[in-house]
């Protein structure tokens, strides 16, 4: 696991917009209204984008929606 300054700020920026986008999933129905169905679409996307720059690092630090606090 990476520690500290060791950690690449592109992998640190992916950590946190991946945690942050969990939180939208959360929070979002995606059996909701239209507009709950495209924001929860969007942050599925930008979760998968994180996710991709986090697991070029170590398949490891993906962040799932039940992985996040």
């Amino acid at each position: 696991m990476l520690i500290g300054t060791s950690i690449p700020l592109p992998v640190l920026q992916a950590e946190i917009d991946a945690v942050g986008e969990v939180r939208e999933i959360r929070r979002l129905r995606p059996l909701g209204c239209d507009e709950d169905r495209q924001d929860f679409e969007v942050a599925v996307g930008r979760l998968a984008r994180a996710n991709k720059t986090l697991a070029a690092c170590s398949p490891k630090l993906v962040v799932t929606p039940g992985s996040a606090a």
